[in-house]
């Protein structure tokens, strides 16, 4: 890796933890554990993700291409939400929190990040963002839904 790439992923890594911080410092609680065990939100969320998600999220969760490396807007692409990104390092309550209000510099977002996330608390429901993260935790191994529930549990 070039110091180069290096630098952008070590500065991408302290993004989302500078987001994470400023979350929970203000945060409200969110919903408890979203448990993708339940399969009539995981069938609810499917179509939900593949009609408002998957377009740059990508049908598979796969994200999009170089999601580490910053677009020339100076944005980063979107990342995946499979186990090979870090969506599963967040408890429920601030995956909910991004959905419904976008990353919000200084809540759920450093201070003056700029990301092409749209809100979607006009688009949806609380319900449907509660099916469409439970979809999404439905393709993560044991393992990480694991660690992901006990990240959820102590924000709680």
């Amino acid at each position: 890796m070039t110091k180069t790439k290096l630098l952008f992923t070590v500065a991408g890594f302290a993004v989302v933890a500078a987001g994470a911080l400023s979350y929970f410092q203000g945060r409200n609680p969110g919903p408890a554990f979203i448990d993708p065990a339940n399969q009539t939100l995981v069938m609810q969320g499917k179509p939900i993700y593949d009609n408002l998600c998957a377009s740059c999220h990508g049908v598979s969760l796969q994200g999009q291409p170089n999601w580490r490396e910053r677009m020339p807007n100076g944005r980063l692409p979107a990342p995946p939400h499979d186990q090979s990104g870090h969506t599963w390092h967040h408890p429920d309550a601030l995956l909910f929190d991004m959905v419904k209000n976008g990353l919000v510099p200084g809540k759920t977002a450093p201070p003056g990040y700029q990301s092409d996330m749209p809100a979607y608390r006009d688009m949806l429901t609380d319900e449907e963002i509660v099916a469409v993260l439970a979809y999404i935790k439905s393709s993560w191994p044991v393992k990480v839904l694991k660690v992901q529930k006990e990240i959820t549990l102590q924000q709680q």
